[in-house]
């Protein structure tokens, strides 16, 4: 995993800074956007969310779904348990095979702001993992800054200088998925937070797998 996090960016490492913030920077907008235009439209939604952080994503998600976040600081951990520790499953440590064995399948795996801590062979890792998650007719859905020719300079900037050390361009992130995904849709938005910035929102499936599935279910 690639960042910085030394220096100023160190604070970032408190959860109560790195909370107060995303807050500032207006985050909880980019959240809400997320889960209400990008989310599936499913009761009782089954979600895996790798890299969770504080968790702050369940202040914008109904209460019937089932949630499990993983993030390898201990201190976001227990912030999240804290705050919503009867909400969801929650564990202080990287996310591996052995534990997808006994949580069953996801509808969702969500990764807000990962990616871009992680070089291609971690970022392959992931989406093997996410695959194996994964129940017939889920998605993931990913959120990273991302650089793109028509974003402004305060924007470039602000991403040159983010923690993660493996920013790409549009392209670049979704080539990476199609390595593991059949049917990707990307979507750039520069309308997400209070200051200039640009996020890309990759929302990934395997149509061929589902379309399996379906034509099995039509010759039973």
């Amino acid at each position: 995993m690639a960042q910085i996090t030394s220096g100023i960016r160190s604070i970032l490492s408190h959860p109560a800074m790195y909370n107060f913030t995303q807050n500032f920077l207006g985050v909880r907008k980019a959240r809400r956007i997320l889960t209400s235009e990008y989310f599936p439209n499913k009761k009782g939604l089954r979600i895996l969310d790798i890299g969770c952080g504080t968790a702050e994503i369940l202040e914008f998600l109904p209460e019937d779904i089932h949630y499990v976040g993983f993030d390898a600081s201990m201190q976001y951990i227990e912030q999240a348990r804290q705050r919503f520790g009867n909400r969801g499953e929650f564990f202080s440590e990287l996310v591996n095979s052995a534990h997808l064995n006994h949580l069953g399948k996801f509808d969702v795996v969500l990764a807000f702001g990962v990616l871009h801590h992680l070089d291609d062979p971690e970022t392959a890792m992931l989406f093997d993992l996410a695959v194996e998650a994964l129940d017939h007719n889920g998605s993931v859905i990913t959120v990273d800054p991302c650089f793109c020719p028509e974003q402004s300079a305060i924007a470039r900037w602000l991403i040159e200088h983010d923690r993660g050390q493996d920013v790409r361009n549009e392209n670049g992130y979704c080539q990476l998925a199609s390595t593991h995904f059949s049917n990707i849709t990307s979507t750039l938005r520069h309308d997400l937070l209070r200051v200039p910035y640009t996020y890309l929102i990759m929302n990934c499936k395997n149509e061929a797998e589902q379309s399996a599935t379906s034509d099995a279910s039509e010759h039973q």
